[in-house]
């Protein structure tokens, strides 16, 4: 197991952690249910632990037989939720959702909520009902160093690529304000209006991004999947350098950008989030309308097209070879 785990030393890498998410779920999963059934084997049948003491014997446990001294997993909440305990978990400065039964026996990874619509249509939706036009304005929202939302940019990718000129398909950010009371450390400004949940050099990546977009777009794309592939936050000040030269991208302008626009372009996107409720990462609007399906570019590609008064001919190309993401997110 340690050799697992021993990727997550390089804090450089940290975008490599989400790597390991699954093959974590598992194990814990796995020695979690052997000790579940040692337990009932000796007949000793556990009681019931408080939200405090079942928060403190996960972080024990992922520390002690996980991580190993590689990293230190640190408890940020815990709630009832659904009778079960939701955990917010911080590793290398970055957080993720995870369950535990009330008994502390069973963990396990980010929950999918069943709802009501979803029963009465059967299954959970892969689209939903949108306005038509003739061009979708489609609006994927991502923290730059949020692994889920760096998973939905993944299956956005070829998606964008299929339908480049059909759509108007765009990367936006979550901006939060006075995030952990703000300050140098999660915000741009004295204000503490624009702040990113992991932290400063996340924040300069999100304008970065923006900056690209805006005078790159037709390579933004291949931008973020090299950033997402090879930078991290404690590297990535210098890290997106190289990956922007490769591109053709001018990093004379991309700094320019960033240092005068950052604002404006920071207030859009604050505006944005306020216009469509957004609180996490990823969301995704189609048209005005937040998608609420599975998360593969089979099903974000249906969804965009479903939004044309026209679709176009590559609407019916299939892209379900594409792997499908965790319905997880950083909030």
């Amino acid at each position: 197991m340690k050799n697992i785990f021993k990727n997550i030393k390089d804090t450089n890498n940290i975008k490599n952690l989400a790597k390991f998410l699954i093959p974590i779920a598992i194990i814990i999963a796995g020695l979690i249910i052997a000790e579940s059934l040692y337990s009932i084997s000796q007949k000793q049948i556990p009681g019931e632990l408080s939200s405090k003491k079942a928060a403190e014997r996960v972080i024990k446990f992922i520390n002690s037989a996980v991580l190993q001294g590689q990293a230190t997993a640190s408890l940020v909440s815990v709630e009832e939720k659904s009778g079960i305990y939701k955990l917010i978990i911080e590793i290398n400065n970055q957080e993720f959702e995870s369950y535990v039964t009330r008994d502390g026996k069973l963990l396990f990874g980010p929950a999918t909520e069943i709802t009501e619509e979803s029963l009465s249509s059967g299954s959970q939706a892969t689209e939903t009902s949108v306005p038509k036009t003739d061009i979708p304005k489609v609006e994927l929202f991502v923290m730059s160093f949020c692994p889920y939302g760096n998973q939905a940019e993944e299956l956005m990718m070829p998606v964008a690529k299929l339908l480049k000129n059909k759509a108007d398909i765009e990367l936006h950010y979550v901006i939060y304000s006075n995030y952990r009371g703000g300050g140098a450390d999660y915000c741009l400004d004295k204000e503490n209006k624009y702040c990113s949940m992991h932290g400063i050099n996340e924040l300069n990546q999100d304008v970065r991004e923006l900056c690209v977009q805006k005078y790159y777009k037709e390579k933004v794309w291949d931008f973020v999947k090299e950033v997402n592939n090879n930078c991290g936050l404690n590297n990535v000040e210098t890290c997106w350098e190289g990956i922007a030269k490769n591109l053709g991208i001018d990093i004379g302008k991309i700094k320019t950008c960033q240092k005068n626009e950052a604002l404006d372009m920071l207030a859009e996107e604050v505006a944005l989030n306020k216009k469509y409720g957004i609180s996490g990462s990823p969301q995704l609007i189609v048209n005005g309308v937040e998608y609420q399906g599975t998360r593969s570019s089979n099903s974000y590609k249906n969804q965009i097209c479903a939004a044309f008064n026209n679709p176009p001919q590559e609407c019916s190309q299939d892209l379900s070879s594409q792997s499908s993401a965790s319905q997880g997110g950083c909030q």
